[in-house]
């Protein structure tokens, strides 16, 4: 199939596209991002422990792995747009559940259905920004897209804080949010493009990647590998190792945030410059070396420095390997993505545990050096992928 062109001038075309494209980039970034930031709340109210709320909330990724097939399936049958559609609405539905349950009973269900929702919506957007960048012949476009999912985050976290500062327990709090998001969704969703790139309805649900498709999953893998790190293991590195003020412990997660948001909005301009592999090379190279200045000098400030060259690092990679999936000869975009996204996530969900039996065995120190490898390993990957 090809894309819908509307009446109006191609340039005009591609602006509102890329308005409506980066709208839903920040709805659900900024879903995520309250949830997230209630989830202490949620934790005191249920009286979980560490080791609990770390079991329960292992029910977003059981929801989140069946849905990445099925979401490339599902773009294959209905189209990006629509299956956006259903997931936004599952994924609000979902948020609302979370602030509303009163036992975990009924709290893990509606965890599983956000995961779910979230790798829906994750994977229509993802295809939608493929159809957008198609229209602008050649430039890249699709690590701005992300930025603005990473800007959302930050609004997101700010909202949360406001809201827990002020007493709002999280179902009010998320029904602002849905709100919110039923209003703009409502404006922009008629400005996404109806049809999808080459796009066959005929896809069965799991397909097997072929080669090219197999080596831009293996770069997604190490680069979530050393996302899911800093994620889950900043703060307690920065508590440990570099043994930051009370204060200053969140600082390398902040650190890395912002700076892989900054470069997402960067990204796109020097992968112009440079060309998608050389830029996956040097993130990888990039990656490695905050790592490895994190482990090798542990201090505050030269941690904090190592933290936000990995930002930096990691920021340009998934977009370029989404980017890059999306142009499959041999899949349409939905199902080239599911592929990619599958095999990536695997390295989100082994990286953080990985982190924590190697610590168990040796220390902190050394599984950061581990995953400093993963950085070599996306450049490696890049060198040889054929995609690119």
């Amino acid at each position: 199939m090809e894309l819908s062109i509307p009446s109006f001038p191609a340039a005009r075309a591609r602006r509102v596209y890329r308005a409506a494209v980066a709208t839903w980039f920040f709805l659900p970034g900024l879903v995520f991002a309250s949830w997230a930031s209630r989830i202490p709340f949620v934790q005191q109210r249920m009286g979980f422990s560490e080791t609990a709320l770390g079991l329960v909330l292992l029910a977003i990724p059981l929801g989140q792995l069946p849905s990445l097939p099925f979401s490339g399936w599902l773009i294959a049958k209905q189209g990006s747009r629509r299956t956006l559609l259903l997931g936004v609405a599952g994924y609000c539905l979902a948020l609302v559940g979370l602030g509303w349950a009163p036992t975990p009973a009924l709290l893990i269900p509606f965890l599983v259905l956000f995961g779910f929702a979230s790798n829906l919506m994750n994977i229509a957007v993802n295809t939608q920004a493929v159809g957008v960048e198609s229209l602008y012949e050649g430039q890249h476009i699709m690590a701005s897209f992300h930025g603005i999912w990473s800007t959302a985050g930050f609004v997101g976290a700010a909202i949360g804080t406001f809201m827990s500062g002020h007493g709002v327990v999280p179902l009010w709090h998320f029904l602002v949010i849905v709100g919110l998001i039923a209003i703009v969704g409502a404006f922009s969703q008629g400005k996404l493009l109806l049809r999808d790139t080459h796009t066959a309805t005929d896809q069965p649900i799991f397909v097997r990647p072929d080669g090219p498709l197999l080596g831009l999953g293996l770069i997604a893998f190490c680069a979530m590998i050393c996302e899911g790190a800093m994620f889950d293991w900043s703060g307690v590195y920065f508590k440990k190792v570099v043994q930051a003020p009370g204060a200053w412990v969140g600082a390398g997660y902040t650190a890395f945030m912002s700076t892989m948001a900054l470069g997402r909005f960067g990204a796109d301009w020097l992968t112009g410059r440079l060309g998608a592999r050389r830029m996956i090379q040097l993130s990888g190279l990039l990656t490695a070396a905050g790592l490895l200045v994190a482990v090798g000098f542990p201090t505050l400030v030269t941690a904090l420095i190592g933290f936000m060259m990995v930002g930096f690092g990691v920021s340009a990679v998934v977009p370029l390997v989404y980017s890059a999936a999306g142009k499959s000869k041999v899949m349409s975009p939905g199902m080239a993505l599911a592929s990619v996204s599958t095999i990536g996530f695997l390295g989100f969900l082994i990286g953080p545990p990985m982190i924590g039996l190697v610590a168990g065995a040796t220390s902190l120190r050394v599984s950061y050096s581990l995953i400093a490898v993963m950085g070599l390993c996306v450049t490696w990957a890049a060198t040889r992928a054929k995609q690119l």
